[in-house]
């Protein structure tokens, strides 16, 4: 079975290491749609990510995230064999509901093909066994089926995408290469059927999308970052990074702000900060994160609140990352002023993509 499971695992095969050539990320591409909706299998990673604040009719509010990951691992592309490892895909999801102690998550991982692992090019239709994620008449359909909970879940768009950095073309350094295609879809209309510790629950609620995709890895001189999407009460979006040194120190951020009519505004590096409020230690990692933090955009502060502490996911048997992954309130002079969610990588040990 461990020699099983090793021979299935596609993280087992990154250490063989390889060179190949990626594409750049440019500035000035425009995204095209519907085909960016899809896979760009020649890039070195690729997520769909997915949160969403929900609640069941006389229910408690609950978190929800489904991440979907590709990875091109450079090993094997000039092998016939079926069973070569070109694409890698990866996929994680988590219900935070504050009665329970800690996260509900599970995760899968495979070598893409043969029917069971597919990420098609020309929309967004990923898929790992039960798990999926498609675009269905304009619509995100997300069905998993978990060890002790299930989604089967819609997501609807209510407004345009929001592209990020220069019209999807997203700094993450100050290098043009540390870059990105990057674009959001927040203020999605959720609705659904979700099934936990053997419960049916009929959901409602707001959620938020990222599709992101690049070829470099993580700058050397950054150890992760902090991340946030919030859906605005006023029918507004924000969406905030900073990527951070091993002192703690920035060393790069951006975000973008969507206004009630419709406004956008690009915030500069400088104009992003992240301070930490209340820390807290996970009792299995040790690691220590700052689960409640004041944001500053271009002048305007938010507190960001978590829904419950311990919203760590240990990914290890797939991405071999720890992180945390939270669903949060932004606050401002103790009033509610939106919700999304907070990500929150590198705390423990350097984050390698």
């Amino acid at each position: 079975m461990r020699r099983r499971e090793f021979l299935a695992s596609p993280f087992a095969l990154l250490a063989v290491g390889a060179t190949v050539d990626y594409p750049s990320v440019d500035p000035g591409r425009a995204l095209e749609f519907p085909r960016d909706f899809g896979s760009h299998p020649s890039f070195r990673n690729e997520w769909w990510y997915i949160t969403a604040w929900v609640k069941a009719t006389n229910g408690p509010d609950l978190g929800i995230q489904i991440t979907f990951f590709r990875n091109r691992p450079g090993v094997a592309e000039t092998n016939p064999s079926r069973f070569a490892p070109r694409q890698l895909l990866f996929a994680h999801a988590a219900i935070a509901d504050a009665r329970e102690s800690r996260l509900r998550h599970d995760q899968r991982a495979a070598r893409e093909g043969f029917g069971l692992a597919e990420a098609a090019e020309n929309t967004t239709q990923v898929l790992i066994g039960d798990w999926s994620l498609a675009l269905v008449g304009g619509v995100y359909v997300a069905r998993i089926t978990a060890r002790d909970f299930g989604f089967d879940l819609s997501f609807t768009p209510t407004q345009e995408i929001l592209f990020q950095g220069d019209a999807g073309f997203s700094r993450k350094g100050p290098h043009p290469r540390q870059s990105s295609y990057y674009y959001s879809q927040p203020q999605l209309a959720v609705s659904g059927r979700m099934t936990v510790g053997g419960t049916d629950l009929r959901v409602t609620g707001i959620g938020w999308l990222d599709h992101e995709w690049s070829s470099e890895a993580l700058a050397p001189e950054a150890v992760g970052w902090d991340w946030t999407g919030l859906n605005l009460n006023d029918g507004g979006s924000l969406m905030a990074f900073r990527m951070r040194e091993r002192a703690g120190r920035t060393y790069w951020a951006g975000g973008t702000r969507r206004m009630a009519d419709g406004a956008v505004h690009r915030f500069e590096s400088s104009e992003i900060r992240f301070t930490a409020q209340r820390t807290w230690r996970s009792p299995r990692t040790g690691f220590e994160y700052p689960v409640s933090m004041v944001l500053n955009a271009g002048g305007i502060e938010y507190v960001l609140q978590p829904l419950m502490e311990d919203q760590e996911l240990d990914s290890r048997a797939s991405t071999a990352t720890v992180y945390w992954e939270g669903a949060v309130r932004a606050m401002q002079a103790d009033r509610e002023v939106g919700r999304g969610y907070l990500e929150l990588t590198g705390y423990g040990q350097p984050l390698r993509l």
